[in-house]
């Protein structure tokens, strides 16, 4: 148990202090995994939040985002319902529901979680805290408190970034914070940014029947993602009726009487109901102390850190966003396992050759490790074996056809060193090329996996064998998919 005392005074401040073995700064899904990870072996754990338990992905992010995605994709499923024989008539969408039932799933969520964390006796200071020293952090909340502890995790993250040109109000200039309170829906919508949040809430808004155009400033969308995976995006897009304007060089956002106006390069100019500006996020490492205890951050405002996730400072650990250039919940969480565990004096090394990274447009897409063209960057003697979904019986069966998965393979050993999907369940199908590269697979042994019939998950053996120029289910001298997208 944490042990209590009273410091008579700090300047002109009365504080209380509280001694622990570890003290997690921040509550979000990197510091609360490493909080209950360091509970689970028995240490004295602090977890400092100043907003909401769960952090940006709970609240504002991830969960919120999907749950609207989710009530997006039925309505635009029951469109298809004709085509199996069913009419359906008087369907009508409510929106303010459907944002109801987002912030439903959000606070069970975070009760849930606020009951686990109890449930691992682990003390919750509500409060801003900041590090006074390498084993300090004031938290500033109802009352100032001085957490003393062995150990520190830091996992503050980060949240949109704000630029000058887009004078963000809440109301027709929105970030994803803002955007996702809304309960009435725009009847335009300009979406600044191509990148996994831009397109996500296009694809959201493409459903609810929200005219929605994308202005990138890079020549595709989500450049992170393979070249194929973009370019069937944007036709998918396209045939949607979501308007794709690359290379776009935006100026400015102006407030109208009816909206708002983007000002372009060149003086031509776009307008809307509202705006969302999707062009990056902000780490959080400022004003929280990391010089008085000599944490080292580069320019960019990142945190160095090792393998173990530790910084330069001995017993002192970050993770998530400010500590990674995967800006992902579940990199963040474990990273947050890894740090606790070499902070409770074990060693865990974390790895980023397998990191899985998902993104909830329609279609879906979920990709892992290298893509073609990183690999043979890298000095590989790589191919790609691609299958598209319209060749799977439980892809027609279920109407469900858009989309590909390729496998990315060196060619003499047949290691796995990539694996793209874009399609159906891809975030979920995903999973299986993650256990592959990690385990450091070949694909081989894809192809020796006897994979389930009708399933979605056949393509994955059908890639495995175009890559072996052995299609079962394409024609021969079919083999280059790509070709024909």
């Amino acid at each position: 148990m944490a042990n209590c005392d009273m410091t008579p005074f700090r300047g002109k401040e009365k504080m209380e202090q509280r001694k622990f073995d570890i003290a997690v700064l921040g509550g979000g899904p990197g510091g609360y995994p490493a909080a209950i990870r360091a509970a689970q072996h028995g240490k004295s754990v602090a977890l400092i939040e100043a907003k909401e338990m769960g952090g940006t992905c709970l609240n504002r992010g991830c969960i919120p985002s999907k749950a609207l995605i989710a009530g997006a994709e039925f309505a635009g499923r029951l469109k298809q319902a004709a085509e199996f024989g069913i009419d359906i008539s008087g369907v009508e969408v409510h929106f303010f529901r459907l944002a109801h039932h987002k912030d439903r799933v959000v606070e069970k969520m975070r009760q849930g979680l606020e009951g686990l964390i109890a449930a691992n006796k682990i003390t919750v200071f509500r409060g801003f805290g900041k590090l006074i020293s390498r084993h300090e952090i004031k938290v500033s909340g109802k009352e100032i408190t001085v957490v003393v502890a062995d150990k520190i995790i830091i996992a503050t993250g980060s949240e949109p970034r704000h630029i000058p040109a887009f004078p963000f109000d809440g109301e027709r200039i929105h970030d994803s914070t803002s955007l996702l309170a809304l309960t009435t829906l725009p009847k335009k919508i300009l979406i600044i940014g191509g990148g996994v949040i831009g397109c996500e809430f296009a694809s959201l808004y493409a459903h609810l029947g929200v005219d929605v155009t994308i202005l990138e400033l890079l020549p595709r969308l989500i450049s992170t993602e393979a070249l194929e995976i973009s370019q069937a995006l944007t036709q998918a897009f396209t045939r949607k009726g979501i308007k794709v304007i690359t290379q776009a060089r935006v100026q400015g956002i102006e407030r109208t009487q009816t909206g708002i106006q983007a000002i372009m390069e060149g003086g031509s100019s776009l307008s809307a109901d509202c705006s969302l500006v999707a062009v990056g996020r902000s780490l959080n490492t400022k004003g929280i102390g990391l010089d008085k205890a000599g944490v080292l951050v580069e320019e960019n405002g990142l945190v160095v850190v090792n393998q173990e996730m530790e910084t330069t400072v001995d017993g002192i650990y970050a993770v998530g966003d400010i500590a990674s250039r995967w800006w992902l919940a579940h990199v963040a969480s474990h990273q947050g396992m890894i740090a606790a565990e070499n902070a409770c004096g074990r060693h865990a090394w974390m790895f980023y050759n397998a990191i899985p990274s998902v993104i909830f447009t329609d279609p879906e897409i979920g990709s892992v490790g290298l893509t073609l063209q990183e690999a043979i960057k890298q000095g590989y003697q790589a191919k790609v074996g691609a299958f598209p979904f319209q060749a799977l019986g439980k892809s027609q069966a279920t109407l469900q056809t858009d989309g590909f998965a390729q496998i990315v393979v060196e060619e003499k050993t047949g290691q796995i060193l990539g694996a793209q999907v874009i399609g159906h369940e891809a975030p979920t199908l995903i999973a299986q090329m993650t256990l592959a590269i990690a385990n450091e697979l070949t694909v081989e042994c894809v192809v020796e996996t006897i994979h389930a019939h009708p399933t979605i998950s056949e393509v994955w053996g059908e890639a495995a064998l175009m890559t072996q120029g052995l299609p079962i289910h394409l024609p021969p001298r079919q083999n280059s998919y790509h070709s024909k997208i």
